[in-house]
């Protein structure tokens, strides 16, 4: 879906949760080398830099060259744009060629891609035995009784402007297609559930769903569902905007090896 995130581009940023430095340990333990990761939809980065905590180098890539204008820096991480244009062959020779990477990861993305080709792709790149994929995503906050059912009310509006594909997402990728040998992180229609904590004002989390594609794309179609009464709705039962508070993700993911 090249294009779909480039308007929001600049708030991903700030709005967007950490993903638990635990997880890249626990994938990093499931790898028998640490050479080469390719972070794939990488955004902003946020994935390619906790991958590069134990990969000696991480290539970064994304469609979009908005998101990469917005990617953080890091000495082991290199970014590229890599457009729909771009054959699997001329892919796999910029990543490193077949059977080179240790960790494939694709962060709150796959879902938007070409499955059986992006598998393919994988299935020739990753080393064997011992390389892995891992894909996550998340689709819920909790934050409290009283938020919790203002918030419900406010993404339900958002409904009729998601595109089909985040099905998948509402879904916690139990029916994502996911043809890998399991490693015990999830497994084709068992996603591992995880949690994503994360403290943050109301300011920090209206950031967040302002990213939002089918916010945005209700927007162009001059339906503003973050209307004033919205947010001041929102943010009274928040406790007001400055307010810190206890955000859980909750996020489901899927790692696996290729079947040999």
């Amino acid at each position: 879906m090249a294009g779909l995130f480039d308007k929001q581009a600049d708030l991903y940023l700030d709005g967007r949760p950490t993903y638990p430095a635990r997880w890249y340990s626990m994938l990093a333990d499931h790898t028998l080398h640490h050479s080469l990761a390719w972070d794939v939809g990488t955004g902003n980065g946020q994935a390619a830099l906790g991958v590069a905590e134990h990969y000696e180098q991480v290539i970064g890539t994304d469609v979009s060259e908005a998101q990469l204008k917005h990617s953080l820096t890091h000495p082991r991480v290199r970014y590229f744009h890599t457009p729909l244009s771009m054959s699997d062959d001329e892919i796999i020779s910029l990543i490193g060629g077949e059977n080179s990477v240790d960790l494939v990861t694709v962060a709150q993305a796959v879902h938007w891609f070409d499955l059986p080709k992006f598998y393919s792709l994988v299935a020739r790149l990753l080393r064997k035995p011992g390389g892995l994929l891992a894909v996550w995503c998340y689709n819920d906050a909790v934050v409290s009784p009283a938020f919790d059912s203002a918030f419900k009310r406010f993404h339900d509006s958002t409904l009729p402007f998601w595109h089909p594909n985040v099905q998948f997402i509402f879904e916690g990728y139990k029916r994502l297609p996911f043809p890998f040998e399991s490693v015990g992180l999830g497994s084709e229609g068992k996603p591992l559930e995880l949690d994503i904590p994360k403290e943050m004002s109301f300011d920090g989390f209206l950031k967040m769903i302002s990213s939002w594609s089918a916010v945005v794309t209700a927007k162009e179609q001059g339906v503003d569902l973050l209307s004033q009464s919205v947010i001041e709705e929102l943010e009274t039962v928040w406790g007001g905007s400055k307010l810190v508070r206890s955000v859980i993700y909750k996020a489901f993911m899927l790692a696996g090896k290729v079947k040999l």
